[in-house]
């Protein structure tokens, strides 16, 4: 007999919020999950479904329905996971918040974006596989920038005291 006409289960449906907080997860790559989880703790397959959980505070970095990573599970250090140094910002060619917050201490400005950019522009970057978000690191390299230059004004500020 044939089952053409069987009844087919339906597949669970997958979800879009983190196992682990509830957050929604963003969209990322096999190839991004491969090149970050440790080998023998990563999914054989791919599918549409692996999401990063991008709340600081959750342990769990990837997950696609029943499979979850923890950021224990990662290859590299996860920078929005982490709250102490090295905290990297581009992993493609290893700058930290450390990297940033020198640069801005010793000069009051910051080249790393423009620096990175024409590695970028160049086609020397692979965020796809090295960043653990999958995604370019240029939003999270400025905001690093502003943070640092509003500490390096504060700090002016209480040492010169106000204007």
């Amino acid at each position: 007999m044939s089952d053409c006409c069987a009844i087919a289960k339906p597949e669970p449906a997958a979800t879009e919020n983190c196992p682990g907080c509830g957050r929604k997860g963003r969209p990322v790559g096999f190839a991004t999950v491969q090149a970050i989880v440790k080998p023998e703790l990563a999914p054989s397959r791919g599918g549409e479904t692996n999401r990063f959980c991008p709340n600081p505070t959750c342990d769990h970095l990837y997950f696609d329905g029943e499979w979850v990573a923890r950021k224990s599970d990662a290859r590299v250090r996860v920078g929005l996971k982490e709250s102490s140094d090295p905290l990297p910002v581009c992993y493609c060619f290893g700058f930290t918040r450390a990297d940033v917050r020198a640069e801005v201490q010793a000069t009051g400005k910051c080249t790393i974006p423009d620096r990175i950019t024409a590695e970028v522009q160049a086609g020397n970057c692979a965020c796809e596989t090295k960043n653990p978000s999958g995604t370019c690191c240029l939003g999270e390299v400025r905001k690093a920038v502003k943070e640092a230059l509003a500490s390096a004004a504060r700090s002016d500020t209480e040492i010169g005291g106000s204007p």
